[in-house]
């Protein structure tokens, strides 16, 4: 495990990823801060954060298991904490199968995250909503099991989807899960 206290937060979220910024450097961590795929990479060029934080969904239809993988792939010691606006059985144990330690639903603060990076086993049931799941949620848990399979690839995901790869894209950017 890396003692580097430098932390990426992957959040397009602005007001959010800001007031988490704000907390995380007020504990003694250096923060950066990326809102899409593109500025991760960029950023992984030029430094090795030991922490990330990654929301699930993020703009252009980008999926935050997919920066999950990237990040672990760039350093597999890296603490990764994954939130969500709702949490899933399936997302979680992707995630954590991907590299992330820990998987949290919102509204999660500083303290959650930072008690999160402590427990690096890894755990793949979060705690979930008492509610019936319903028929949106379980479409858009089989939308996600398939980007993984087929790699985060859109029109391959539609295509074993049986849709076209708009009506995809259309439901991703409509799937507001913060």
């Amino acid at each position: 495990m890396s003692d580097n206290r430098l932390l990426l937060i992957v959040e397009d979220d602005t007001a959010f990823a800001r007031t988490l910024m704000r907390s995380f450097e007020r504990r003694g961590y250096t923060v950066l801060h990326a809102d899409n795929l593109e500025q991760v990479s960029a950023l992984l060029t030029e430094h090795k954060p030991g922490y990330a934080v990654v929301d699930l969904k993020l703009n252009g239809n980008a999926s935050g298991l997919a920066c999950v993988q990237m990040l672990n792939r760039h350093n597999e010691e890296m603490l990764i904490v994954v939130l969500t606006g709702f949490a899933s059985i399936a997302t979680a144990v992707e995630a954590v199968k991907l590299g992330a330690c820990q998987y949290l639903a919102k509204p999660s603060n500083t303290d959650d995250i930072e008690a999160a990076f402590g427990h690096v086993a890894g755990v793949s049931e979060p705690e979930l909503p008492n509610r019936a799941t319903s028929i949106k949620t379980l479409e858009w848990e089989r939308i996600h099991e398939v980007l993984v399979e087929s790699d985060f690839n859109i029109s391959e995901a539609a295509r074993r989807l049986g849709m076209h790869r708009r009506t995809l894209a259309r439901k991703l950017n409509k799937q507001q899960v913060r």
